[in-house]
């Protein structure tokens, strides 16, 4: 199987203490159900799983009261397998199929004989069916698509490489030459295979770009039947005219999504639901406008100005490259690859945990990125071209002390080299980016002996 970060996630919840049902999101065909199976196999004695998607039948186990009595027992008839209690996972997979379920999660997790993990593709679109969420029952976790450092080790990257490209990245020292060579060209490769499991493995097991392409786009065909099928009538035209001006919009110069370029008289608030509907089903990743680069950037955002990436950077070219991709790869093409890579940078920081901004003025400038880790913001600029030490806009917001930036990153062709306040990293180093973590506990207690 191939090797996913979130496995941790499912192990730190398994050894939890408060042992809540783990509710797994994210687009369709990222991976979720193959994860659960696998690691049901690793640390359960039994397992059961019930599809609400594939099986139209699974619904009728909650059709009657929702109470834990009553579910388990048509659960165990259903299923004609025995459930062991302490040693049992029960996987409820693409929940939003049966909003009953949902519901009765608060029931199960009180009962206490089995764990349960929910999986859902399109929770964020199907909210008003649930008649009653169970709130502090469920534990979230939002899947994505693999990420570079995913990608290179199904392609056999080792830890030792890792190690040492974070070692250099934290001295901020260059690799050597043949090391960047490798990086990059993997890199360029993970642009265009992109990080779907199914797309991956493919590529593993063949390297053939021709059923790389063709798995992709029956996965862009699967979103657009997805739109039809669970959309509110009124909305599946203009989702579907969003999701279709995703490339186009990103090739314009500033990336900027314009509503005018797929409808004259569009207005923002008519189609507000339409962005939202794909950045709640994981297929669209919006990053919006903020005033100004400083803490917090979501206080900070512009919701009418916004670009629009796809979730994944391989259904992106799988969409604009006419299946010219593997004459990129081989170098004989000349082909613009601004929109492309910046993608592929807002997909790699979103799947670290960032939710990425961006800063335009009249006065300042455009920068690519805002990034928010802690109470620091950093600025991100993505060059694709060979010209990655001239950005205006970024020393423009650099110079503003009272924003009091102290840092920030060039992610580019070069290898790593250090300027002052900035920082020049090779793209495929964006993995190393991450925001500053909570720690596990932050004890403080108030000194009241004033008060005495």
């Amino acid at each position: 199987m191939l090797e996913r970060k979130v496995w941790h996630v499912l192990e730190a919840w398994k050894r939890g203490q408060r042992h809540k049902a783990l509710m797994l999101t994210g687009a369709r065909q990222i991976g979720k159900t193959t994860l659960v199976r696998e690691f049901a196999k690793q640390h359960y004695a039994r397992f059961a799983e019930l599809n609400f998607l594939t099986d139209e039948h699974a619904a009728d186990i909650f059709s009657g009261p929702l109470n834990a009595a009553t579910i388990i027992t048509n659960l165990t008839a259903y299923l004609r397998t025995p459930l062991e209690p302490g040693s049992t996972l029960i996987l409820l997979d693409e929940i939003q199929e049966c909003p009953r379920a949902r519901t009765a999660i608060k029931f199960l997790v009180e009962d206490g004989r089995f764990d349960y993990i929910e999986t859902g593709s399109l929770l964020g679109v199907r909210v008003r069916d649930v008649p009653s969420y169970p709130v502090g029952f469920e534990e979230q976790c939002r899947m994505y698509p693999m990420d570079f450092e995913e990608f290179c080790r199904a392609n056999g990257v080792q830890d030792s490489t890792f190690d040492m490209l974070r070692e250099h990245f934290t001295a901020r020292r260059p690799v050597s030459d043949s090391v960047h060579r490798t990086m990059l060209q993997l890199f360029q490769v993970y642009m265009i295979v992109g990080g779907m499991p199914e797309v991956v493995q493919r590529y593993v097991d063949t390297h053939d770009v021709a059923q790389v392409v063709a798995l992709q786009n029956d996965i862009l065909d699967l979103y657009r039947l997805d739109i039809a099928k669970y959309a509110e009538r009124s909305d599946r035209t203009k989702i579907r005219a969003i999701f279709d001006a995703i490339p186009s919009q990103l090739d314009d110069h500033n990336r900027r999504f314009i509503l005018t370029s797929i409808n004259a008289n569009a207005r923002q608030n008519r189609y507000a639901n339409s962005f939202m509907w794909l950045a709640d089903a994981g297929v669209a990743l919006p990053c919006y406008n903020v005033q100004s680069p400083a803490t917090p950037l979501t206080a900070n955002e512009k919701r009418s100005l916004f670009k629009l990436f796809m979730g994944d950077t391989g259904l992106l070219c799988a969409e604009t490259m006419d299946n010219a991709q593997f004459a990129l790869l081989q170098g004989n093409l000349e082909t613009n690859m601004g929109s492309i890579t910046e993608n592929v940078i807002s997909q790699e920081l979103t799947a670290q945990g960032f939710t990425p901004h961006y800063f335009d003025s009249k006065q300042y400038g455009e920068v690519d990125f805002l990034v928010q880790s802690g109470t620091r913001v950093i600025p991100v600029e993505v060059k694709s071209g060979n010209d990655w030490t001239k950005h205006k806009a970024l020393d423009n917001v650099l110079h503003v002390q009272e924003w009091g930036l102290n840092e920030a990153y060039v992610l580019c062709k070069g290898n790593i080299v250090q300027d002052g306040s900035i920082i020049y990293l090779p793209l495929y180093m964006t993995m190393f980016l991450q925001p500053e973590r909570l720690p596990d506990s932050m004890p403080f207690t108030v000194d009241l002996s004033a008060l005495e």
